[in-house]
């Protein structure tokens, strides 16, 4: 049996972003390469993410599994990191225990806000559904 639990490094908050709605930021400085996150996420088949893509919830769902036919609602601050082409976060998703880590990929600055590449990759530049024309 696996136990998991959501691990949120001390000092994130969540907070109005300048240009995003709500984000996640930092109190306090953080050095590179550090875990901020450990969340357990709720995974669902590809015949719930069919209704799901139909619902504002579409935004807040990331693809999940080998073929990434299935989704996965994440729990703790996970939903609410903001997207960038240039982050300073990556995430890691262990299908097997069911979570995603989120690290940092640069030293973060108390006030900053943290951010990940919806593509996966922190430095991906493939637009993403919004920006894809």
């Amino acid at each position: 049996m696996i136990f998991l639990f959501i691990m949120i490094f001390p000092g994130l908050f969540i907070a109005n972003s300048e240009t995003k709605g709500r984000g996640v930021f930092s109190s306090q400085d953080i050095p590179m390469q550090t875990i901020i996150e450990i969340s357990p996420v709720i995974v669902m088949s590809s015949a719930e993410r069919i209704l799901l893509d139909q619902t504002l919830l579409h935004d807040y769902i990331f693809e999940w599994g080998n073929k990434k036919d299935q989704c996965c609602m994440a729990l703790g601050y996970l939903a609410v990191y903001n997207h960038s082409y240039l982050a300073n976060c990556e995430y890691e998703m262990d299908f097997e225990k069911a979570s995603v880590l989120i690290r940092t990929v640069r030293n973060i600055v108390a006030g900053e806000e943290l951010l990940i590449n919806y593509n996966g990759d922190w430095n991906d530049k493939k637009p993403v559904w919004f920006d894809a024309k």
